[in-house]
């Protein structure tokens, strides 16, 4: 037990292996400073010293504007959609206990992406001006989500629990027929519509605004708190439902929970960054590979890489073909996609 130190929040406690508050503190210090090398990367170069005096407002004018206002939000966005979308995944592969569950392979981001689109489709007026308040975009990106994961669950399920390799097969045909209702409804509505839409279907973090930081931030931090408050439910969850039930554990009822936390998650993250794929498949396993699967260790090292995922993608994206850019997403899929076969490959097994 020396290796191990509990950490205390009001009557709830953690036990945390003391290699994991070293990584865990590695990789915060990681993705501050490749923060602040991405606010100096671009068409305008910003020495890292310059970014940090920027950052409070004590820089050139030209340099507080482009790491405040044009940097800052995309930034910020793309670290909390690739953690949010990696603590999505980690849960999915607790409750389910199987090594491909992840929220766009399952079809959870589709069914957010869905919901995203439909409610821009609908209130948008003739001008393409949204009638109704954009704080109101994660509310309907959320109910997809939970629709979508629902709805898989329950397919999936059989009288001797979850068959993983079906639970997959459904995720991926469901996928396909949601896109498929999502292209439709960006063909008959407008065309600004349309244009958003196609970004956020691909996974990008362009354009980002601070009133969207300000919309997701408080769902994240609210679910992040409530996520590590279960996770020991989730540790429960691995043990299997017969002995999760002879612990004394409420086998269905925690799982719908963190079902709901995690499709929320997926949702906010959908809903202003798109469908970026696989974050949600790679970084709870390379997070695995660090920490082990203890999930108070699991849970927060996951978040830091899958913002630090999307953070260089999204670096790469803007800077690789400047002055084009291509969305986060892509590269993502570029290298997730051979990932989810190896997976699927060793899952055969």
């Amino acid at each position: 037990m020396n290796n191990y130190k509990t950490i205390k929040f009001g009557k709830h406690k953690f036990l945390v292996n003391k290699k994991s508050i070293a990584i865990i503190t590695t990789l915060f210090i990681i993705t501050i400073a490749l923060m602040i090398i991405s606010l100096g990367i671009g068409q305008l170069k910003i020495w890292p010293q310059d970014v940090v005096k920027a950052i409070f407002g004590q820089g050139e004018k030209l340099h507080n504007l482009t790491v405040q206002n044009f940097r800052g939000p995309r930034i910020v966005l793309a670290v909390l959609a690739g953690a949010a979308l990696a603590m999505s995944g980690a849960i999915l592969q607790g409750i389910i206990r199987n090594p491909l569950a992840s929220p766009d392979i399952i079809g959870i981001t589709a069914g957010a992406a869905l919901s995203t689109v439909g409610f821009l489709t609908i209130f948008s007026d003739r001008n393409n001006a949204l009638t109704v308040s954009i704080q109101w975009l994660p509310l309907a990106s959320l109910i997809g989500a939970i629709l979508m994961g629902v709805l898989v669950y329950l397919l999936a399920l059989t009288r001797s629990g979850i068959k993983p390799l079906k639970l997959v097969l459904i995720g991926v045909g469901l996928s396909a027929a949601v896109d498929a209702v999502t292209t439709m409804l960006m063909n008959f509505g407008p065309i600004y519509t349309a244009a958003r839409a196609n970004i956020w279907l691909t996974g990008s973090v362009n354009g980002a605004q601070w009133s969207e930081i300000r919309t997701i931030l408080p769902w994240f931090i609210i679910l992040t708190v409530l996520l590590l408050l279960l996770t020991t439910k989730l540790n429960i969850q691995e043990l299997g439902d017969d002995l999760a039930t002879n612990v004394g554990a409420r086998v269905q009822r925690d799982r719908l929970f963190l079902l709901i936390i995690s499709t929320a998650l997926a949702g906010g993250a959908v809903a202003f960054a798109g469908g970026i794929g696989f974050v949600g498949l790679m970084a709870p396993h390379i997070a695995r590979r660090l920490v082990g699967s203890v999930y108070s260790s699991l849970i927060p090292v996951s978040a830091m890489i899958g913002g630090i995922i999307v953070l260089v993608a999204d670096l790469i994206g803007r800077t690789l073909f400047a002055p084009l850019e291509v969305p986060a997403g892509v590269f993502t899929s570029l290298i997730g996609a051979p990932y989810f076969i190896y997976l699927l490959f060793k899952a055969r097994r």
